[in-house]
């Protein structure tokens, strides 16, 4: 955790930026890389009847860390992405309460 679900970008451009990407989060959030889940989700994206790019959306499912910490996260995903050359993305944030999580069937909130 965080799961940076990621549109609109190929997988060839996200293996580019990903060791920069998910090192400099990790130094934000004060956690290991190995706490962060990159997907890319392949999708068909239809407008007006015709195949068209996807549009760069970046969902991202995390535990509350705070506004200032969310908005750092957000530049650095945007600078990021736009580094690749595409100018607009979106971010976009899912809080998990820790009490609705569970691994292994054990809630983050006992831990």
């Amino acid at each position: 955790m965080p799961h940076l679900i990621i549109r609109g970008v190929s997988v060839d451009q996200v293996k580019t930026i990903s060791p920069s990407l998910v090192q400099e989060l990790a130094d934000l959030c004060a956690c290991g890389t190995d706490n962060f889940t990159l997907e890319i989700v392949q999708s068909t994206y239809v407008f007006d009847g015709n195949e068209v790019p996807g549009y760069p959306l970046i969902e991202v499912k995390w535990f509350e860390r705070g506004q200032e910490i969310q908005d750092q996260f957000a530049n650095i995903v945007t600078n990021h992405i736009q580094a690749l050359g595409i100018p607009e993305v979106e971010v976009a944030f899912s809080t998990f309460l820790e009490s609705a999580y569970y691994l292994n069937g054990k809630s983050f909130a006992s831990s």
